[in-house]
């Protein structure tokens, strides 16, 4: 069997039974039997670690995949469809999972370096949780890394296009949450308290002039209301409000004045109104920072292989956990075209989204190369 027709049962099987974020057992199960088959060194813990050495060279780098899928229901109607309710791979991960075992299985039969691949098949990076799961569990302590890369499909992009950047590549995300405590009553009465519902919506105007009056033009941040929850009903005035939303920043300067602005208009607009209003403010994705060095040989990985590159491209809005490995070592996150037409180009997280197989080959022959590159042989 060609390895493009075994990367892709692979994938449409993964796609077949997603599994959500720090679920992921199946997943887990399928990486290290193949990793093991392929006599690859397999370490099982929150994701699950492959090292692979060749010749006698002291340089290591590490691969990142994530494996988590969404709590979407699915609406696609092709052979390979979720079999689990309300679980779907919409983000690409069973694709990135692929790719990467392509990589493994290419580099554990042919070789061609000199060193030490760390493969590292991450959980529930949807929530930004598992790149710190692993860390947190000793994985760069345990195996050292030089350098450390990362890829996502990105879809509106043809095939294979390759682009990155140095410096910020992916903003960080904070999720906020903001407490009204008011005093509810009446609704032909609305003098007697102070309904939330209108506390609420002066907030939420007001959480607008945090990016078009306290940042910088084009500092890239959004601050976006996402949920007003209240216990108010027909003629009851809520006394109490939930508002919960999300924050986004190119830089970790604009993430602090976030949220020391939206903490100063929370508190005066409460005391204008004689009631208390607290704010949860938690950042779970921090800004991810590309070095140079990785993001050239990422680079010159993709021209090798024939592939169009960008290596200059504008930030992108949405986040990414690898942050929290490429805040430790140098490293690179890079993206790869899915596609333009169809479901291979519908939004990330769409419900009739899905991963281009045209992509398997494409993503793991890059690996392979980046490796040869990284670690090249007769160096040792």
């Amino acid at each position: 069997m060609s390895l493009q027709k075994k990367l892709i049962g692979i994938r449409q099987d993964l796609h077949r039974h997603p599994e959500l974020g720090f679920q992921e057992e199946r997943t887990k199960t399928i990486v290290a039997t193949m990793l093991r088959d392929l006599e690859i060194e397999v370490y099982e813990g929150v994701g699950v670690v492959g090292i692979l050495r060749a010749g006698n060279g002291p340089g290591t780098i590490g691969l990142r995949a994530d494996m988590d899928a969404l709590p979407i229901t699915e609406t696609s109607a092709h052979p390979y469809v979720s079999t689990k309710p309300g679980v779907m791979h919409a983000c690409g991960h069973d694709g990135h999972t692929a790719m990467l075992l392509g990589a493994a299985e290419t580099l554990a039969r042919e070789t061609g370096f000199d060193g030490t691949v760390v493969f590292m098949f991450q959980p529930n990076e949807e929530h930004g949780l598992g790149a710190q799961a692993m860390i947190d569990q000793g994985v760069l302590n345990q195996f050292p890394m030089d350098e450390v890369y990362a890829i996502h499909n990105l879809p509106g992009l043809p095939v294979g296009h390759m682009q990155t950047r140095t410096g910020l590549i992916c903003s960080s995300e904070s999720l906020f949450e903001i407490d009204i405590k008011g005093q509810g009553g009446h609704a032909s009465m609305p003098q007697v308290g102070v309904d939330t519902i209108t506390v609420g919506a002066e907030i939420v105007s007001a959480l607008q002039t945090i990016v078009s009056r306290k940042l910088a033009p084009g500092a890239g941040a959004v601050v976006s209301v996402t949920e007003f929850l209240t216990d108010g009903t027909r003629n009851v005035l809520p006394g109490n409000a939930t508002l919960k939303g999300d924050a986004r920043a190119r830089s970790p300067e604009d993430r602090i004045a976030i949220e020391k602005h939206m903490r100063a208009i929370v508190s005066g607009i409460a005391s204008a109104h004689g009631i208390v209003a607290e704010v949860s403010f938690r950042t779970e994705f921090i800004e991810t920072i590309n070095a140079p060095a990785p993001v050239q040989a990422a680079t010159r990985a993709a021209r090798a292989n024939g592939l169009s590159t960008n290596p200059d491209c504008t930030p992108m809005s949405f986040s990414e956990d690898f942050a929290h490995f490429s805040a430790q070592v140098p490293g690179c996150f890079l993206m790869l075209g899915n596609g333009i037409d169809g479901p291979h180009g519908r939004p990330l997280h769409a419900s009739d989204y899905d991963f281009n197989d045209a992509l398997l080959t494409k993503g793991a022959d890059f690996w392979v190369t980046l490796v040869r590159d990284r670690l090249p042989a007769g160096k040792g």
